[in-house]
């Protein structure tokens, strides 16, 4: 048995897996703004602005799951947005490091979220790989200064960061505003249609986060998207198929789409592909890989 801390661990992930990880045996805590006790999972304060950390969170801690961050698309991209975006990872990761080495409360772990927007926000048939370098638009700029942050810990413990994709889910998150148009007959490729989509399971995420708290031979980047690369055409036009609703109307335009979300639109607008075999190689099988069987399986749930 042992212990976890999580911070953002009230969101969708991270409620999947404190559910998986309790399921397991494993005693876990939350790190948040609000602290008090949720069910089984004591939540201690921290706050990041101002550089405070419950330190009794961190006391006897065996891992560190690290999911905090404000939401990528959930506004517009201002300058002060991005530094936003930044600090909620990167700033947040830095002042658990600070705390927890002087007071030496140093976990076997820190197992950290990251993104697959690691190469920026472009659409190419290549093929990208964890040792591939970054980008230089603003979403490989998030992403960098995020995963700098994680590896700061890699001086003290293991690191592991989780580069991940669209989060397919019931429980909300991206699948259930993709699927709110096509519900009404509404679906249509979004700009060009031919990004690509990396996605994965939730279930099988969550499995990804067990697999690599507990295996320690697992370091660095690990790309976490199922096999079954998407354009975002083929993605939409499989969401209407099992919603059981028409799919003919013409792409939503990505002009539109810049003036409701300015820059943030980059991340809707191009992707790439992404290699698992990394993390395939740490004997990871993906359960749902395949597109439509998995929403499928998510629909299934709803009803």
């Amino acid at each position: 048995m042992s212990t976890i801390l999580i911070t953002g661990g009230s969101g969708m992930i991270g409620t999947a897996l404190t559910r998986k990880l309790l399921d397991l045996g494993h005693v876990v805590r939350h790190l948040s703004r609000t602290p008090g006790d949720r069910n089984r999972v004591p939540a201690f304060g921290w706050d990041v602005a101002k550089g405070r950390v419950d330190v009794r969170a961190l006391q006897g801690v065996d891992h560190i799951v690290h999911l905090a961050g404000a939401g990528i698309v959930d506004k517009r991209w201002t300058e002060e947005r991005v530094r936003l975006l930044i600090a909620s990872r990167a700033d947040s990761a830095a002042l658990l490091l600070r705390v927890a080495t002087a007071e030496g409360l140093l976990p076997r772990s820190f197992v950290s979220a990251a993104g697959i927007g690691h190469h920026g926000a472009i659409t190419t048939d290549k093929v990208f790989t964890e040792e591939d370098p970054p980008g230089t638009d603003t979403i490989a700029r998030i992403s960098v200064a995020w995963e700098d942050a994680a590896d700061q810990w890699a001086r003290h413990t293991r690191v592991v960061k989780l580069r991940t994709p669209i989060v397919l889910s019931s429980a909300g998150g991206a699948l259930g505003k993709l699927a709110a148009p096509v519900r009404w007959g509404l679906g249509a490729p979004l700009g060009s249609g031919r990004q690509w989509m990396p996605w994965v399971h939730i279930d099988d995420l969550i499995q990804v986060y067990a697999h690599a708290l507990f295996n320690e031979h697992m370091h660095g980047a690990y790309n976490v998207n199922a096999s079954d690369h998407i354009r975002n055409r083929e993605f939409m036009a499989t969401l209407a198929k099992a919603l059981h609703r028409p799919y003919f109307l013409p792409a939503v335009p990505g002009v539109l789409l810049k003036l409701l979300l300015g820059e943030s639109a980059a991340v809707i607008l191009q992707g790439s592909r992404a290699s698992n075999a990394k993390i395939r190689e740490t004997g990871f099988r993906f359960h749902h890989d395949e597109l439509s069987s998995a929403i499928h399986d998510l629909i299934g749930r709803r009803t």
